[in-house]
């Protein structure tokens, strides 16, 4: 909801996530999870992840086109 359902965000203090590099959202999502980064919304969703939705997550906003 808050990266948009293409990865481009409608509200300015979300980050666009469409055409991000797949390990470098692998990589942020395993931070969230593990507490080496932390944020009030994204912490608690990502602990709720296994690595095969982070993958699968980050795959998918990896596939779509950069904008806005």
């Amino acid at each position: 909801g808050c990266h948009g359902a293409t990865g481009i965000s409608n509200v300015d203090s979300y980050p666009n996530l469409a055409g991000q590099k797949e390990k470098y959202l692998v990589k942020q999502l395993k931070d969230y999870k593990s507490g080496r980064r932390r944020d009030q919304i994204m912490s608690p969703m990502a602990k709720m992840l296994q690595d095969k939705d982070i993958e699968n997550i980050a795959a998918y906003y990896a596939s779509l086109k950069a904008g806005k």
